[in-house]
């Protein structure tokens, strides 16, 4: 995956009315989550121990600094755990922000962080990431006639995932016109489209049509345009994102009704309803809404920014190392 700062989307990947008191953050609070249905099988893997947060050091003094940065959370195939924290005295508020879809991030002030001092903060967790298998039987999954309001927005367009396109929907055509028994190969159709047009090439950021006009791109190309030809048939789709890579999940229903995320691998090995990935789930979904932002974003970037007093450059350090590694 390629790292650059035109939407920073590369890198480590509804503000609150009330800031509240000195520290309003709750750490228990970055990694709740509501109870998943369970229709896929999830193989608990090695726990591995995590830092995440910020490092500021600085020349000069930095007042009203404003930071935000993204934290993993639990997820069906996740589990996170909060072992240590180091909040620097400097840091005067903070709390847990809420971006919709189970996606969180800190957003912590400092007041005021004097010339040759250094500002901390930082959270230590574990996280037990899953292996994720299929279900043993996927003959009667079905497309959502009507999604729940929640999954509907990952029926639309999403930054770089143009799925209202000409040649989107006239591939989604092509796709739909392919025989499948049920909506699970109908889906499975779809991968094989995106797999088989696109070559895996590095090189920049670019729409899921273009990707495909090209048949050039790297994990996100490929991932936008399965999530693209997926949301163009009805079928909701997101992307998922991990250190350094990227795969995209696709929603169908049982036939109880229950819904379901099934993930698969776009570019790599074949991966189709299962995933074999054990790095952690950094965030999921395509198209947030940040106040530090005036358009939506396709991933939840590290944000900084402080006024200064005299001469000097700050250096922030958004922090997200592998303690284990």
């Amino acid at each position: 995956m390629r790292f650059n700062d035109s939407i920073r989307r590369r890198q480590w990947m509804k503000r609150t009315a009330l800031w509240g008191a000195a520290a309003v953050g709750s750490i228990d609070s970055l990694v709740s989550s509501p109870a998943y249905a369970q229709s896929l099988v999830y193989e608990e893997q090695p726990v591995t121990h995590w830092r995440i947060g910020l490092v500021l050091t600085t020349p000069v003094t930095c007042t009203n600094v404003l930071a935000t940065f993204p934290v993993p959370t639990d997820w069906p195939e996740q589990t996170v755990t909060v072992r240590n924290q180091n909040i620097a005295p400097q840091v005067t508020r903070w709390e847990i922000r809420e971006l919709g879809g189970g996606t969180k991030q800190v957003v912590l002030q400092m007041a005021r962080v004097a010339a040759g001092s250094t500002a901390e903060f930082t959270i230590d967790v574990d996280i037990q990431r899953s292996r994720i298998l299929p279900p043993d039987d996927t003959s009667t999954l079905v497309i959502p006639k009507r999604p729940p309001r929640d999954v509907k927005l990952y029926t639309g367009n999403s930054p770089f995932i143009d799925a209202s396109h000409r040649s989107i929907r006239e591939a989604s055509k092509e796709v739909a016109e392919m025989e499948a028994d049920n909506d699970w190969r109908r889906v499975e159709l779809i991968y094989d489209y995106v797999r088989d047009k696109v070559q895996y090439v590095e090189g920049d950021l670019k729409n899921a049509s273009q990707a495909l006009q090209e048949g050039k791109g790297d994990c996100e190309e490929m991932t936008s345009l399965f999530v693209a030809i997926c949301r163009n048939l009805k079928i909701p789709a997101r992307v998922v994102w991990i250190p350094d890579h990227c795969y995209p999940e696709f929603y169908l229903e049982d036939a109880d009704g229950n819904g379901h995320w099934y993930p698969c691998q776009a570019a790599g090995t074949r991966q189709f309803g299962r995933m074999d990935e054990t790095r952690p789930v950094l965030q999921k979904g395509d198209r947030f809404k940040v106040p530090e932002k005036k358009t939506p974003v396709r991933y939840v970037s590290e944000f900084f920014r402080c006024d200064r007093k005299g001469r000097g450059t700050p250096n922030p350090t958004f922090i997200r190392e592998r303690l284990d590694a």
